[in-house]
């Protein structure tokens, strides 16, 4: 297949809002790649490499040849070259890896390269979302989707399924090669991911209502409706394997990173296991325990640096909150109580906080608790739910308590995909107190319903000064109420910090400018309150 049939299919994905349109679209590129070029395919449109890095970075693909005239490159091609890049190592590899970029590219149209450039970036946006792309699969191979969503659970990433699905021929065929994808310790798995509540309250009812409707547990614990609640760590989560004194570490993305957190491995090495994979969260705490800034623990766990000094100066604490296998026996599909029990017999000494009730009062308590001690919230989680990764559901619940500022729209960027034609991505500013000018904090496009993106084109375009590319610049007059998870510090923005996971709440056109919020102070809340 033409690497231009991909293209093509991308564009058509992102060119239509409609759900069932992408899927028919995915699932018929999908059908007509051949069998050695399906796993590929299928990633590419995922917008992931299946080498995951090539060790070509942004600035490595800005000096590119001139473009070819016509559509030449294959998939399989292409593949093979990345795969190429990504082996080079040692000294001289930097010309070796420039030559074979100039290489590849120059075979390569102008709308290729910079799909090419978009993909190895990590900046294609194309609309393929994961639920999109599995359910393409489940239709091209004609399976059910929960089957697809349970092999791509068991084998991290969805390209690798399509390969098996569609190389089976489709039908049963298909559905008896998925069946017998296992789970394999040195495998990443799909982490579990948790929905959010506004407060443990509701938390607690959701899932105490998703328990229900998944009907009665002979063996759950009583009273009824008993949930566990658990410190939710700020840190970065990890998912560890342990094969016979070999320990293997991997972040949510499924990236290694077990040469650099040397007292994790020596913390799972210890356990007394001979073969287990647990799910957990590593941390860096001050002297007094309390958590450190989440950017310490980022900035440790993405260090390449000397990780034997850095486990010395920063060193990382390991949370332990489930257990999926351990010394042959897998524990995926076994109630959440049952892999708490199994953990805590193997690890007591690494488990998260954690209290089981049915009484709301004593789940904000616990809440409260924590929240005083310096962490994130809490994961309300199901005692009979099995691990069901890649998706948000009743499962596990979070809830954080939500810091907001009152800021002012510096600009905004034109959307893509699904938002083209819409303006998107706000840039947030906030008052320097010093100086009384208005500063940047960065960007935020989460939290927009269709009706607010439609009334903020309107908006902005009104307000618009000039345009730099595809960014408008407007007079600071729009007042917006952004909600944020913390603040850490970032040379990107002039106001020296960044908001995390800022999403609009509002647009206050009942505040003036006047009254926006100053610049944040690392580790302040702002306005302190629980999501309502």
């Amino acid at each position: 297949m033409q690497l231009t049939r991909v293209i093509e299919t991308s564009a058509a994905v992102a060119g239509t809002r409609s759900r069932t349109a992408k899927v028919a679209t995915l699932a018929q590129t999908l059908q007509e790649a051949s069998p050695d070029e399906v796993g590929v395919v299928a990633d590419y449109l995922a917008g992931r490499l299946p080498q995951r890095t090539v060790g070509v970075s942004w600035r490595g693909l800005q000096s590119l040849p001139g473009a070819a005239t016509q559509a030449q490159l294959e998939v399989l091609e292409v593949d093979h070259a990345l795969s190429e890049l990504g082996a080079l190592r040692g000294a001289g590899s930097g010309a070796i890896r420039a030559a074979a970029v100039a290489a590849l590219f120059g075979r390569a149209t102008a709308q290729e390269q910079r799909w090419l450039v978009g993909l190895i970036t990590g900046e294609l946006r194309q609309g393929a979302g994961d639920g999109v792309m599995l359910k393409a699969i489940a239709e091209a191979a004609q399976v059910p989707e929960s089957q697809v969503r349970r092999a791509v659970m068991l084998a991290g990433f969805a390209g690798p399924v399509a390969a098996l699905a569609l190389g089976a021929g489709g039908g049963e065929e298909s559905t008896r090669a998925l069946a017998q994808i296992r789970l394999e310790v040195g495998r990443p798995l799909r982490p579990m991911l948790a929905g959010a509540a506004p407060d443990p309250a509701a938390a607690v009812a959701a899932v105490a209502a998703g328990a229900e409707a998944a009907g009665p547990d002979p063996a759950a614990p009583r009273p009824a409706g008993s949930v566990g609640v658990e410190t939710k760590i700020d840190g970065i989560r990890l998912q560890a394997h342990l094969d016979g004194g070999h320990v293997r570490l991997f972040t949510r993305t499924l990236d290694e990173v077990t040469d650099r957190l040397p007292e994790v491995v020596a913390v799972i090495t210890a356990l007394p296991a001979e073969r287990a994979v647990l799910d957990g969260e590593v941390i860096a705490l001050g002297p007094d325990g309390r958590p450190e800034p989440f950017q310490v623990t980022g900035a440790r766990t993405a260090s390449s640096a000397d990780p034997d000094a850095l486990s010395g100066t920063t060193p990382l604490t390991t949370f332990l909150f489930d257990l999926l296998h351990v010394d042959g026996r897998d524990l995926v599909d076994e109630p959440g109580q049952v892999r708490w029990a199994a953990l805590e017999s193997l690890a007591p000494h690494l488990l998260v906080p954690r209290t089981v009730t049915s009484e709301p009062e004593t789940a904000q308590q616990f809440f409260a608790d924590q929240v005083a001690d310096g962490h994130e919230g809490v994961v309300v989680k199901s005692l009979g739910a099995p691990y069901a990764a890649g998706r948000r559901g009743a499962g596990w619940v979070k809830v954080k308590p939500r810091h907001t500022l009152d800021l002012v729209v510096l600009a905004v960027e034109w959307g893509s995909g699904r938002r083209q034609g819409w303006l998107s991505n706000i840039h947030l500013g906030a008052r320097d107190p010093q100086s009384g000018e208005l500063v940047m904090l960065g960007k935020t496009f989460k939290g927009m319903t269709d009706e607010m993106l439609a009334w903020q084109t309107e908006r902005f375009l009104a307000l618009e000064t000039h345009r730099d590319g595809h960014v408008v610049h407007v007079r600071p007059e729009q007042v917006v109420e952004v909600a944020y998870d913390g603040v850490q510090r970032s040379s990107r923005y002039p106001g020296g910090v960044a908001l995390r996971f800022a999403r609009v709440l509002r647009y206050r056109d009942d505040k003036p400018v006047s009254e926006i919020d100053p610049v944040p102070l690392i580790g302040s809340r702002a306005r302190d309150r629980d999501d309502a």
